[in-house]
């Protein structure tokens, strides 16, 4: 917990220490889209944790960025981060009964709907185009502390149960209804630990610029607590656009 606190901290100082240097320091804002999905885990894979694809959701941050000079600046990101996935068609869940067989299948809609707080701190590269230029290009890159806001799983449509994953050997007389949204946040650790990157264009004005990037973000640490479900790893691409202000130019 302490190097948690730790590493939010030290995002805070940097995202509002314009106050000791306001000359070299910008603020600002970004929003898009995350494209995220969940990676099944090696040795942990089972019918429930894999065969996901990639959902849509937003993607919004405050940053504060440091300039050391031209080049060099240190960005300091609270971002809101849509991650998850989602599958479509034949697909597992566990056996109600909690008996042989342990998965049962089923064609239906299923969206794992998980929003994080990230609080990346990058470090970004950037060369103007010429001397006289108002475009620069920029890339930057760093580690990231995530924290759980909530965590859904939203299943939808009607099918026949079947014991098999082809289909064939049905296990209810008529057509189930699949339509519910469960809260699964106590199913999952709350904290994760990852990396980000940006590759980006921007243009200045006398103060400020604006700009567009792309990149994404990829957590480390497994998101369930335990192993009933398989083993996930979150990430995400994103595309975004921003405006930030520089003070004291």
């Amino acid at each position: 917990m302490k190097k948690k606190s730790s590493f939010l901290l030290l995002a805070v100082a940097i995202l509002f220490s314009s106050v000791s240097d306001a000359q070299n320091f910008a603020i600002g804002a970004r929003g898009g889209i995350s494209i995220p999905n969940l990676t099944a885990g090696g040795s942990e894979s089972n019918p429930l944790n894999t065969g996901y694809k990639s959902r849509l959701g937003p993607d919004a941050s405050l940053f504060g960025e440091y300039h050391f000079s031209s080049l060099f600046t240190i960005e300091a990101m609270l971002e809101y981060s849509s991650q998850g996935g989602k599958k479509t068609g034949m697909q597992a869940f566990p056996n109600p009964q909690g008996s042989t067989p342990p998965y049962l299948y089923a064609n239906f809609n299923s969206e794992a709907k998980l929003n994080y707080l990230l609080v990346p701190v990058l470090a970004k590269f950037g060369w103007n185009l010429s001397k006289s230029s108002p475009l620069r290009i920029y890339v930057d890159a760093g580690p990231f502390a995530g924290f759980l806001l909530s965590a859904k799983q939203v299943t939808s449509g009607t099918s026949m149960i079947y014991a098999d994953p082809n289909g064939q050997e049905p296990a209810s007389p008529s057509p189930q209804p699949f339509n519910a949204s469960n809260d699964i946040k106590d199913q999952l650790n709350t904290f994760n630990f990852g990396v980000s990157g940006n590759v980006g264009i921007a243009y200045g004005f006398s103060k400020s610029h604006i700009f567009i990037e792309g990149g994404g973000n990829y957590g480390f640490l497994n998101i369930q607590k335990g192993t009933a479900n398989g083993k996930n790893n979150t990430g995400a691409g994103t595309v975004a656009l921003g405006y930030a202000y520089t003070f004291g130019k």
